[in-house]
């Protein structure tokens, strides 16, 4: 039977396995939560680190770095970003904020917020780097009303990214366009870059960084400019990129699958009416198969019957042919069934096959937290532990024709997966079915290709593309059903970014509805 109930090891107090990450659901944020105007899918992502990993927080820090900043307070922070906390699952290593538009994570060394919509994340920085200085202790500097806030942490490395906006129009405060973020991180850091990646007059994909121990900005000068967006649009086989030696760094790498132009079909399962009536379905044949084994059980007993009780037949009204009405005439399908929130959402997670992608059979300490919107839309965290680390996956989806809309992002490395990036992009394309897609994948590179010159770095990289690193990255290149449009490979400071564009095969629908062109 269709299990409503959160197990007792996924409750609002401690696990009662250790190490098990614990849900918490704020039920007053999800009374009358509705999706109807959401419209803007693509999301603005953040990513703001204080140190190079959790083994290397200042000594100042606590303990527990970030982790150890009480939920009340990040969600005065969200306030800022036009968001609410639905739930949070708490684990050793990350605790993973489901909001009602999108995501946060907060590990020891690092936070990553992505909002969808309307949401003014950026507005919420200032309050990020005041709360890890004062609450979590990081390291930081009396700041002045040009950050915005008195006090601020002393990041180690900031990243912002996102797609292009399908209705730039609509956005808020520093978002209305890209020059507007560019500006508003600038007032923050010192020595960001900006970068538009892909087509000008096509899909594209903007990214702001800054380099490791970043310098936060002082008080404006006259002499001080715009940091200049830089266009990206480089052959992949001309900047082939090296990755050899020591695979440690193989933990930090983060991919993103951003979808639009859903099959109607496959994001009709987005939507509570037809969620809900897969559920009820199931709902009812489970109850219907209970009652067939018990009746069988039952039988097994038949001969001890006297002759007057064997003749009474306890289940008269079962049959082995399913009836749902004739099931629901004795059973009372739960409330939470047909309601936007959890129960259904763990429905369609499962339904769907995107809880099959870190499968409970491979991660059996893994946990989903999802949640299905009115009338429609749906989000989903989940947190896979390793005996090292803890990483997520989170996906959000808009399914509306009109701006139809799905995004996938996880930091489970491919490594602890046993599969090629290519098969985990395809199994998570084929729920939805887009009509066209982007893939980013950001992928540390080791500290000896750093040292690399010319062209060990171009040797490097043949060797890599041929099938380095498992093979990965030339794997990527194929996705069954789709062809490759464009593809960029560039060297960041530290990092590896690939950039790809794919259309279905069979699609007709005409040109990307771009919405923002340029910057």
């Amino acid at each position: 039977m269709v299990n409503t109930e959160i197990p007792k090891n996924y409750t609002t107090s401690p696990s009662s396995f250790s190490g098990t990450p614990h849900l918490t659901i704020n039920r007053d944020v999800t009374i009358d939560l509705d999706s109807t105007n959401a419209f803007e899918g693509p999301e603005k992502l953040l990513e703001v680190w204080f140190s190079a990993s959790p083994a290397s927080l200042p000594a100042s820090t606590a303990p527990a770095g970030l982790k150890i900043v009480p939920s009340d307070v990040w969600k005065d922070m969200l306030d800022l970003v036009n968001c609410k906390v639905l739930s949070v699952v708490e684990s050793d290593h990350v605790d993973a904020y489901l909001l009602s538009e999108s995501s946060m994570f907060v590990f020891p060394h690092k936070l990553i917020l992505k909002t969808c919509g309307t949401t003014t994340l950026l507005s919420g920085l200032p309050k990020i780097l005041e709360i890890a200085a004062l609450t979590a202790g990081f390291p930081h500097t009396i700041g002045n009303t040009f950050l915005g806030t008195a006090t601020a942490a002393i990041p180690y490395r900031v990243f912002y990214s996102r797609k292009n906006f399908l209705f730039p129009d609509r956005q808020r405060g520093p978002h209305r366009s890209w020059r507007d973020e560019v500006k508003s991180l600038d007032r923050l850091f010192l020595g960001g870059s900006a970068y538009m990646i892909g087509k000008m007059n096509g899909e594209h994909w903007y990214l702001y960084l800054t380099e490791p121990n970043t310098i936060l900005t002082p008080p404006a000068t006259p002499e001080r400019h715009e940091t200049e967006t830089k266009l990206l649009d480089v052959p992949a086989t001309r900047a082939a990129i090296a990755n050899c030696g020591d695979e440690n760094n193989e933990e930090d790498e983060t991919l993103e699958v951003l979808m639009t132009d859903l099959e109607p079909e496959n994001a009709k399962q987005f939507y509570l009416d037809n969620a809900s009536a897969v559920a009820e379905g199931q709902y009812y044949q489970q109850a219907h198969k209970a009652r067939l084994n018990a009746r069988q059980h039952l039988g097994d007993i038949g001969d001890n019957l006297s002759p007057d009780d064997s003749t009474i037949d306890v289940f008269n009204n079962t049959s082995d042919s399913f009836d749902a009405s004739a099931e629901s005439s004795f059973m009372t399908f739960p409330a939470e069934l047909s309601a936007e929130g959890h129960a259904l959402g763990t429905v369609v997670s499962k339904v769907s096959g995107l809880a099959d992608v870190y499968p409970a059979s491979r991660y059996p300490d893994a946990r989903i937290d999802a949640y299905l919107f009115t009338p429609c839309g749906f989000s989903a965290n989940g947190v896979i532990p390793s005996p090292q680390s803890t990483h997520y996956f989170t996906v959000h989806v808009t399914p509306e024709p009109h701006c139809s809309y799905a995004s996938f992002e996880t930091n489970v490395p491919s490594h602890q997966t046993g599969r090629e990036t290519a098969d985990v992009i395809e199994q998570v394309v084929s729920i939805f079915k887009p009509g066209r897609f982007s893939v980013t994948l950001f992928e540390a590179k080791d500290v000896l290709e750093e040292d690399l010159d010319g062209e060990a770095l171009k040797v490097a990289g043949k060797e890599r593309l041929k099938g380095g690193k498992k093979g990965s990255k030339g794997r990527m290149e194929l996705v069954r059903g789709y062809r490759r449009v464009d593809r960029i490979v560039h060297d960041l400071e530290g990092y590896e970014l690939v950039f790809k564009y794919y259309e279905r095969l069979d699609w007709e629908g005409g040109a990307p509805r771009l919405g923002e062109v340029g910057f």
